[in-house]
């Protein structure tokens, strides 16, 4: 991507110092230890990519459900493995069978400790690995913030009340993303990351066959049109693991016509939608403000990005520096 859309090194400054404190993380963290650590994980990204467009959506997520369950510590990569208390987030709900992008996580984690071994985290991976994702997908640049170690163990239970849900309510989205210091504008702008990737049926179809509990319902929100193409997809009694477009327009760019789809109704999640059919909430000039500046989105989505990273990051002599992703030392 040009570096038109890379956050000037003077805001970095500014976020990192006011609004991320003392969390030790730095752009060049490292630039002596391991200095070619962006190169090799943007190399192995773009090879595996090659083979499956859904592959930067997929390693983009990893980095949003890592950060948002007990902080950005690389705990979503760990398999379950009782004896070592790490219950596993794999498993819960907003996860199960839908996570995607280990494989390409543990390759560039393997070439990683080759050349640099005990140095690079599995949650500065996920951070770096996301910034390239959205990069080779046409969305913004911005300067990864490092230095974070990983996490020693996972908690299935805390993921399932951490993560979004597609009914969730306008208040609820607000009130998860509060609780890791994310404000309404992170809300909207991150919530543009479904401009690229996949869902599975079974996170639509009561919207659309099931709303309210009411066989046959739909939610009213839904564009006609839009609502009957869902449907075709993702029929009554089909397969739950089906998947559907986030953004029907351009679903393997990051662009912002995800914003242009809530404009119209076209929303393919509920949580989604919601942000624009919602009456009077803040989240909506957002969406209008994006729908029409793309420039700005990005600009916006990069600080969100920045801000998210930060959230519980374990530094210093926090955690460990793990030699295999899906599990502790």
């Amino acid at each position: 991507m040009v570096k038109s859309n890379t956050i000037p090194s003077l805001l970095l400054s500014i976020l990192m110092f006011g609004v991320l404190g003392n969390a030790q993380l730095t752009s060049d963290f490292y630039s002596t230890t391991c200095p070619n650590v962006t190169v090799i994980a943007r190399g192995l990204l773009e090879q595996a990519s090659r083979s499956d467009v859904r592959l930067t959506a997929q390693v983009m997520r990893l980095h949003f459900h890592d950060c948002f369950v007990n902080g950005c510590d690389g705990s979503v990569l760990l398999d379950a493995a009782l004896a070592d208390g790490v219950e596993g987030e794999k498993e819960a709900f907003q996860n199960a069978g839908s996570l995607g992008g280990f494989e390409v996580i543990d390759e560039i984690k393997t070439a990683l400790e080759n050349v640099c071994p005990g140095v690079v985290s599995c949650a500065d991976i996920l951070a770096i690995t996301a910034e390239i994702s959205v990069s080779l997908a046409g969305g913004p640049s911005w300067n990864v913030l490092l230095g974070r170690r990983d996490g020693r163990t996972a908690n299935r239970d805390d993921a399932v009340a951490a993560l979004p849900l597609g009914p969730d309510s306008l208040d609820i989205l607000t009130t998860k993303f509060s609780e890791h210091n994310l404000d309404t504008t992170d809300l909207v702008a991150l919530s543009g990351a479904h401009t690229f990737g996949r869902v599975q049926c079974a996170a639509i179809t009561n919207r659309v066959n099931n709303f309210d509990g009411i066989n046959g319902q739909s939610d009213p929100s839904v564009e006609p049109a839009f609502l009957q193409t869902l449907r075709r997809q993702c029929p009554r009694g089909g397969s739950p693991t089906a998947l559907v477009n986030l953004d029907p327009t351009s679903p393997d760019s990051f662009d912002n016509d995800y914003f242009k789809n809530l404009q119209n109704n076209r929303g393919v999640l509920e949580s989604d939608q919601i942000l624009f059919s919602s009456r009077g909430a803040p989240t909506v000039s957002l969406v209008n403000r994006f729908a029409e500046n793309q420039s700005e989105f990005f600009r916006t989505f990069a600080r969100s990005m920045i801000k998210m990273g930060n959230v519980k990051a374990l530094t210093g002599t926090e955690g460990e520096i793990r030699r295999d992703c899906r599990r502790v030392n």
